[in-house]
């Protein structure tokens, strides 16, 4: 009888020893939303168990993200004000760069990523400054203000910067802004591969960055096309990005495995909104073995390629991991 694969199955220590892929507390980076204001810690209807949250609830947040073995956070902001600069992103006293200083001074162990974007700044919710000629966001003049940002970040404290807002060119422009202000060993994580998904529809709730008019079709990726989006990954690796992600995870797995295999660069899957909020509910509504699944879909971004996993599920993974 042919028992060639049963023998390494039979034994769950055996399989523990030939298991190919495996998922860690030091693969996530946790989302976090901060807004001005203290004492605010207000759940999303549509993502249960993610917080908007002032200042002092975030250093909280840090504490318990420590006690599970997190230290990887991305930081989002929500303004008191919005308008069609996105002037809070700009400010060296913004919400970002507020929240920046406070968590590096109360936890400088964590190591806090920022999201470098306008979407949640602007009062358009498009994610730069907008050609009204053409109603999309104008390239250039987005990339020229997202280097001032990226300024602001390096200088408020940040680890690593994330732009994205999908604009061609920006890791080249905020490579040479970096190296240029100082700041030539400040890391940037490229969105290098972001689609025009409707998996986003939860964190437009979170970060309040509905867009007023059109979609964001113009500037991010369509769903459909594999060849692109092998291109974008390696003009970003090409730019100088250190870090390459595709974002949505789950239904791109075949992009992972294939920005692994041509590119060298180390990988990040951004397990997003609506991923988690399918998950969260079916397992609400006792459709699935909740545990179970979510560490399947782990594992699944892991063995697809993936180094880094940003996820609104990264506390839930470290409790089952034993943390």
């Amino acid at each position: 009888m042919f028992h060639r694969f049963r023998r390494l199955r039979i034994n769950p220590q055996l399989q523990n020893l030939v298991r190919e892929s495996s998922v860690s507390v030091n693969d996530f980076i946790y989302p976090l939303f901060v807004r001005p204001g203290e004492g605010i810690k207000t759940e999303v209807a549509s993502m249960p168990g993610v917080y908007q949250m002032s200042i002092d609830e975030v250093l909280k947040e840090c504490e318990s993200l420590k006690a599970l073995g997190l230290y990887s956070i991305i930081l989002f902001g929500i303004p008191a004000v919005k308008d069609s600069v996105g002037s809070d992103a700009l400010c060296s006293h913004g919400i970002i760069a507020s929240a920046i200083r406070a968590i590096k001074a109360a936890h400088p162990e964590m190591f806090v990523v920022t999201d470098l974007c306008f979407c949640e700044y602007t009062d358009h919710g498009h994610c730069g400054i907008i050609d009204t000629q053409r109603e999309t966001v104008d390239n250039d003049a987005t990339l020229e203000l997202s280097a001032k940002q990226a300024l602001v970040h390096a200088k408020a404290g940040a680890d690593m910067i994330a732009p994205s807002g999908m604009m061609d060119g920006i890791i080249q422009t905020l490579r040479s802004a970096l190296d240029e202000g100082g700041y030539n060993e400040l890391p940037i994580m490229a969105y290098s591969t972001k689609f025009a998904s409707g998996y986003y529809g939860p964190f437009r709730d979170v970060a309040e960055s509905v867009p007023s008019f059109g979609n964001r079709s113009s500037y991010q990726m369509d769903p459909a096309n594999r060849l692109e989006a092998i291109a974008e990954s390696i003009e970003d690796e090409a730019q100088g990005a250190d870090i390459l992600m595709v974002k949505p995870a789950l239904a791109y797995l075949d992009i992972v495995r294939d920005i692994k295999e041509n590119t060298s660069r180390p990988l990040a899957v951004y397990n997003v909104s609506g991923e988690y909020a399918m998950l969260k509910f079916a397992g609400r509504e006792g459709l699935i073995d909740y545990d179970r699944v979510l560490m399947e879909t782990m594992i699944g971004f892991k063995r697809a390629g993936a180094n880094i996993i940003i996820s609104y599920h990264a506390k839930e993974v470290a409790k089952l991991l034993g943390h």
